[in-house]
């Protein structure tokens, strides 16, 4: 009688690209199961997900819209990890870009657009690569595990955040929790009328196509994929392996920074605690899902976009539980880091 054996064995080239695919299909199947339970239709409440939000031109804007900060931090968290740096503190670097946009767009009220919206995006990008210095410092210096210490970075911006807007930025006649008002000039362009979608979205298809041909085709780019892929291997073939973990952990945190400039600045035009909906650590799953390719990331940002769109169409039409989206994705990651695993191994009989 014939027995299995699992070993380890490399995946054809030909099946990576189906990762997702496969993930996609397996995740709704997953998923459909918990929509039977709540007594409703899987079939309706796919189509009031993924159908219906590009059906108007509003529904589709709001897609975009939800997709923008999660394109950047995505891309911020595949620069880390195809270097071998594990940051997982993408939604702490956020709320750093988002305080320091916060005070510029507060202060320096006599500044033309032209001039404070990129200084914004310097200090939002700047104060997202000094929050994610300790980490990566703690990291080559020390060997500190950054998966333990950007986590905890990311807990301790929430402190920082409620002692500002409890501090110095409460409205002293309102007792409101947020920094003071935007002023016009200080505002990110609204890209559509009638929308909500602004500049930021730009700038976030600009960072895809800056990182996709500093990953793909520059020898920084190779430095990281080579770390990545395998230190000692990298270390011996004469890469500075550390050094390029810390130029891939500040650029990450930097553009991380970026996403919390545009969320300030292009959606509320004031600092408050609930600026992220969790998009540093939803980020992780786009990167994941766009297998660490700065396109494949733009692409499954847009797809987690939308579900997080049509989610609040399916609670709407189903009474289906608005968290419907949010199961989603994060099945959708589970899945996708099993299949990632699976691709490593196959049965053979012997």
């Amino acid at each position: 009688m014939a027995k299995l054996r699992i070993e380890r064995a490399a995946a054809p080239l030909w099946a990576k690209p189906l990762i997702p695919i496969v993930a996609v299909v397996v995740t709704f199947l997953v998923t459909s199961v918990l929509i039977i339970i709540a007594k409703a239709n899987p079939v309706s409440a796919y189509y009031h997900l993924l159908i219906e939000p590009l059906s108007t031109r509003f529904s589709v804007l709001e897609v975009l819209v939800k997709s923008t900060p999660l394109i950047l931090t995505g891309i911020a968290v595949t620069v880390a990890f195809a270097s071998g740096y594990f940051n997982i503190g993408a939604e702490g670097q956020l709320y750093a870009g988002a305080i320091a946009a916060a005070w510029i767009g507060s202060t320096f009220v006599n500044l033309p657009s032209i001039v404070v919206i990129p200084l914004m995006m310097v200090m939002g990008f700047l104060a997202g690569v000094i929050w994610a210095l300790i980490p990566a410092l703690l990291k080559i210096k020390l060997k500190v595990d950054e998966v333990v210490t950007t986590l905890l970075m990311n807990s301790i911006m929430v402190y920082v955040v409620s002692w500002l807007l409890n501090g110095i930025w409460r409205n002293p006649e309102t007792g409101a929790q947020q920094s003071p008002e935007f002023f016009e000039a200080a505002r990110y362009i609204k890209l559509a009328a009638r929308s909500r979608l602004h500049l930021g979205f730009i700038v976030a298809v600009v960072v895809v196509v800056i990182i996709y041909i500093l990953i793909k085709k520059t020898p920084l780019g190779l430095k990281m994929r080579a770390s990545g892929a395998s230190k000692a291997g990298a270390q011996f073939a004469g890469i500075n392996v550390n050094r390029t973990m810390l130029v891939a952990a500040l650029i990450s945190g930097g553009i991380a920074g970026l996403a919390g400039v545009g969320e300030i600045a292009g959606i509320h035009y004031h600092l408050i605690n609930e600026l992220s909906a969790g998009y540093g650590y939803t980020g992780i799953i786009a990167a994941t899902l766009g297998g660490l390719n700065p396109i494949g990331v733009l692409i499954a940002a847009l797809f987690i976009g939308l579900i997080g769109t049509g989610s609040l169409n399916v609670s709407m039409a189903l009474r289906v539980p608005v968290y419907l989206g949010d199961v989603v994705q994060s099945t959708l990651l589970l899945v996708t880091l099993a299949m990632l695993l699976l691709q490593n191994y196959r049965i053979k009989r012997i």
